[in-house]
């Protein structure tokens, strides 16, 4: 079951839930908005001619960005929630992109978007320009929904 505003409001009330820095804006119908942190992992320039899965190294490097980040048509990032996330032991949740990025091509997050129960930290996203065009991302905006169940 899907919960709705009112119980998760009464849900951080209690502390069942922690969702910090929070504010009352970002209590949706059904879900919590997320903001972008200012921490981006991006790709490093590299001589190798492939990331071989079975044995991968380090092929990101961790950026701290002041007001903006540029994501590039056809560029993978990561990125984090600037809230960071607490969620009892008999309750999880899933991060959806926001449909906003979406119609201007950047996808917020593709895979593993279910939070397990007893999650604790900050929600690392997959971010992806799909569109033809650079879109600024800015530390702070809302990136992607949290809905809880």
């Amino acid at each position: 079951m899907i919960i709705p505003d009112h119980e998760i409001r009464k849900l951080l009330e209690k502390g069942k839930i922690i969702v910090e820095p929070i504010e009352e804006g970002q209590i949706q119908a059904a879900c919590i908005d997320l903001r972008l942190g200012s921490e981006f992992r991006v790709f490093k320039h590299t001589c190798e001619a492939f990331i071989d899965s079975k044995n991968p190294k380090e092929y990101t490097e961790c950026i701290n960005v002041g007001d903006k980040f540029i994501i590039h048509p056809s560029e993978f990032i990561l990125g984090v929630t600037k809230e960071r996330i607490r969620l009892p032991d008999d309750m999880a949740a899933f991060v959806d992109g926001k449909s906003s990025l979406g119609r201007l091509g950047v996808t917020a997050h593709i895979t593993s978007s279910l939070v397990e129960p007893g999650w604790d930290g900050r929600l690392v996203l997959e971010i992806t320009n799909l569109g033809k065009m650079p879109v600024t991302l800015y530390p702070g905006m809302k990136i992607c929904k949290l809905i809880l169940m």
